[in-house]
């Protein structure tokens, strides 16, 4: 078996490298911060289409595009990556949706470089939780997920965000506490009937 080239990861890493490098870009009124993050985004976008259109077949039920690499191999944790027929669709529609809304952002003239570099770490967290197929990696990009979510609502949100952005966190945290906990039990359970 050829290996292939890790379409998923390059999709992750992309606008969360890209991200990192805004602080270094001038800066004259925002404009070439918004152009380098739409860029980003739709360039990120046209890797997403061409990756699932050359690499994913839909007829298929099973994980596709995987890739494995060990992370923590004492824990048994992994870089897991894959998509399936559930997960495909999701990852092409935050990349859709993210770069629309960075090009509707476009008047967004308060601290651009910091709404810009929020927007692309959102962009390879959301690909990240729906490509994530170890426990501890889909946990890391949710919680990465969390960050930009907050300080954008917190700092550009309407006239209630302080309410909406608490709020919003503490939906947020439950619903994934509550997750990982009955995952974390009955991979418990699991183990203690099969093992």
């Amino acid at each position: 078996m050829t290996e292939q080239f890790p379409w998923l990861t390059t999709i992750i890493l992309l606008p969360a490298i890209a991200a990192l490098l805004i602080p270094f870009l001038p800066n004259k009124d925002g404009k070439l911060v918004r152009w380098y993050a739409l860029v980003v985004g739709m360039a990120d976008f046209i890797l997403i289409c061409y990756a699932f259109w050359q690499h994913y077949d839909p007829s298929q039920a099973s994980f596709q595009m995987v890739e494995k690499v060990s992370w923590i191999p004492r824990l048994g944790v992994s870089w897991a990556l894959s998509v399936d027929g559930l997960s495909a669709p999701l990852v092409l529609l935050s990349g859709l949706v993210t770069t629309l809304s960075m090009f509707a952002a476009w008047q967004v003239d308060r601290r651009p470089r910091l709404f810009y570099a929020l927007m692309l770490l959102l962009y390879a967290a959301q690909v990240g939780v729906f490509a994530a197929q170890d426990l501890l990696l889909f946990f890391v990009m949710w919680e990465v997920e969390l960050v930009p979510v907050y300080l954008l609502i917190s700092i550009w949100g309407g006239q209630n965000r302080a309410y909406v952005c608490h709020e919003v966190f503490d939906l947020y945290r439950l619903s994934f506490d509550l997750h990982f906990g009955c995952w974390s039990g009955s991979g418990l359970l699991w183990r203690q009937h099969y093992l």
